[in-house]
């Protein structure tokens, strides 16, 4: 049921910019039973792994739309501290500040918020992240990552925790691009499928254990 939960998630997120595919980690456990001390093998999926993996690029003309070809991670602002995302979909503020869907503030390569100018005609950014308003630079967009991907922590959505993010030394930003999603909906289905067809054979298997079980009750009882 919690490989099933996460399948049905990917394929909800299958067209969400800049998400990022789960999969269910299992755990073994064995356990000593009977006189013989014969092992019994329980299994547990209470970890998630999350892929990584760089999606394709689509191309939108937004001039606040932006992607990363290279490893790394916009930074934005929201109420539970620092996160990081691959979701490039910025837009500005009534205040004239850069922020997501969300109204999450983006972060530059400093962790701080980022402002355009008040009547500001264009705005530029370059490849590496430098964002220029009517030819004039005034900030560099933050790229950042971190060497222990594992400290990375998924936290719903296209957001992730991170314990010692660092500044990204040469990011690759395309302006007018966005990140597409890395679900597959065709192997995700596959995988639905899959599952489902485990889950209707264990749940077999415990209807005729249950059955045996009743058999021998009954015949130890007459």
């Amino acid at each position: 049921m919690n490989e099933m939960r996460a399948v049905a998630n990917n394929m909800a997120n299958s067209t969400t910019t800049g998400f990022r595919r789960e999969g269910v980690v299992f755990s073994e456990h064995l356990t000593a039973i009977g006189p013989g001390r014969e092992t019994l093998s329980m299994a547990n999926a209470r970890g998630r792994e999350v892929d990584l993996t760089p999606a394709s690029l689509t191309q939108t003309g937004g001039r606040f739309d932006l992607a990363l070809e290279r490893e790394g991670f916009f930074m934005v602002e929201t109420p539970q501290g620092n996160r990081l995302t691959r979701a490039g979909a910025f837009m500005t503020s009534d205040e004239g500040e850069l922020v997501n869907p969300d109204g999450h503030r983006v972060l530059d390569d400093g962790q701080a918020p980022i402002a355009l100018p008040p009547g500001v005609r264009s705005v530029g950014v370059g490849p590496d992240g430098t964002i220029s308003a009517d030819g004039l630079p005034i900030a560099r967009i933050g790229v950042f990552d971190q060497s222990d991907r594992a400290g990375l922590r998924h936290q719903g959505g296209t957001l992730f925790a991170a314990t010692a993010p660092e500044p990204v030394e040469e990011p690759l930003v395309r302006q007018g691009f966005l990140e597409e999603s890395n679900v597959n909906p065709v192997l995700e289905i596959a995988r639905m499928i899959e599952v489902q067809r485990a889950y209707e054979l264990g749940q077999s298997f415990l209807d005729g254990e249950d059955q045996r079980i009743r058999s021998v009750i009954s015949a130890t009882t007459r």
